[in-house]
């Protein structure tokens, strides 16, 4: 048995002596075989030649550890495969493309050895045992060097897109507030045409951290968006902190973009991500109205009660340009609505009531629209009318204004219920 073990680690040590003796053929086939089939690693010289040095030095140090029996625990990825992996996180190329090299590697170094194996020995049994070495340490070690890789990729790629989006940030703030800038050059910069028709977003995560991973959540949910929209291009990506980002969509100059489109589009799975979305325009003027609006919009979204995944400036640009101002918008919608404000369950029932008679106009229609009898309905708004202590004609249009901002942003805009007397 030690002397089947000692014959066994004599014949590993000669094939794995005879693999590195084949080092740069390996090296070249392993090459080859990844360019050919992930054809997003060619034709980009600095990428193809770190590739090679990552495929050179990995080929040598494990070589080595077969050779000279050293235990994988202490072997660490080479100088070039850290390397490489932080040039594809650069590039935005996929982590899956990282780790699908290892695999195509790892597949033409065992060919290799097993190739050299059965051509040097004629003892089956140490042959075998010296392929199951092979096997396990190579399995080993590109365990171990591929999650040192995809750690390196992942740190550099966060690094990456947060160096990246202050620059772009930077570039948009710019734009954004300075009437003079030169759309060519912000266009190229920005890798983002301005002078077509836009859709202002702001994108932010509700209830949970961010930090990167957040801000990539977003950025995929903007990504999507483009594809579901049918935008023409890239969406413009700015994160503003680590849970909130300012989109902007490239649409066609007739692009029709409805509530319904946009719930889907935006829409992420888990019900975290809320958007608050701007009117489309056009050009550079159209770029700011957008984001303008859908800035007002998040602004009225957060202080909403319960809050929508989906909010419009459509829907709510009056609300959000008086509630630009919160407190002046209480104020006037106490004022308007008198003792209908009170924030207690009964007057919810009455301002919802009112809400969707001044909408339809008929006892009739709210009665079908709330499954109510038309008789609850005619009691509720003459209740209503009471509370509010004006005939409701009177002020019809800031009537339904006040109304809509008590649905939106709730106890925001309402008064406290006073105590009961004792």
């Amino acid at each position: 048995m030690v002397e089947s073990a000692a014959a066994v680690e004599r014949e590993l040590s000669d094939v794995s002596a005879a693999v590195g003796a084949r080092q740069v053929e390996l090296t070249h086939e392993i090459w080859r075989r990844i360019t050919a089939r992930l054809p997003e690693l060619r034709d980009d010289d600095t990428l193809e030649k770190l590739l090679n040095s990552s495929v050179a030095e990995n080929v040598t140090t494990v070589v080595h550890a077969l050779e000279h029996g050293t235990v994988i625990d202490n072997v660490d990825a080479p100088a070039a495969a850290h390397e490489y992996a932080r040039r594809l996180a650069q590039r935005e190329i996929s982590i899956i493309l990282l780790a699908r090299t290892y695999r195509i590697g790892h597949a033409q170094f065992l060919a290799t050895c097993v190739e050299e194996a059965a051509a040097r020995s004629h003892d089956g049994a140490v042959t075998a045992a010296v392929i199951a070495r092979i096997v396990a340490v190579s399995f080993d070690y590109i365990d171990r060097v591929v999650e040192q890789v995809i750690t390196t990729y992942q740190r550099e790629r966060d690094q990456w897109l947060l160096t990246r989006a202050a620059g772009r940030a930077a570039r948009v703030r710019a734009l954004l507030a300075d009437d003079a800038a030169d759309v060519d050059v912000a266009e190229s910069a920005l890798a983002y045409r301005l002078r077509r028709k836009h859709l202002g977003v702001v994108a932010w995560l509700s209830g949970e951290s961010g930090g990167v991973p957040g801000l990539t959540r977003l950025e995929q949910v903007a990504a999507q968006a483009a594809l579901a929209l049918e935008a023409r291009g890239r969406p413009l990506f700015v994160p503003r902190d680590e849970a909130l980002a300012w989109i902007w969509l490239p649409l066609a100059s007739d692009a029709e973009i409805s509530r319904e489109m946009l719930e889907v589009a935006f829409d992420d799975g888990a019900g975290s991500v809320r958007v608050a979305v701007g009117e489309p325009a056009i050009g550079l003027d159209g770029f700011r109205q957008t984001h303008d609006q859908a800035q007002r919009t998040y602004g009225l979204a957060l202080a909403a009660s319960p809050g929508a995944h989906v909010t419009t400036f459509a829907e709510v640009g009056a609300l959000a340009l008086i509630c630009a101002d919160r407190d002046a918008a209480r104020s006037w919608v106490i004022a308007t609505l008198n003792d209908l404000a009170i924030d207690d369950e009964p007057r919810a029932r009455l301002r919802e009531t009112l809400q969707m008679y001044l909408t339809t106009g008929s006892y009739t229609a709210t009665a079908e629209r709330m499954m109510l009898h038309k008789n609850t309905v005619q009691y509720r708004v003459r209740k209503a009318e009471e509370a509010l202590g004006v005939p409701i004609g009177e002020r019809h249009a800031d009537l339904e204004l006040a109304l809509r901002a008590c649905h939106y942003l709730g106890r925001a805009v309402l008064r406290d219920r006073e105590p009961s007397a004792r």
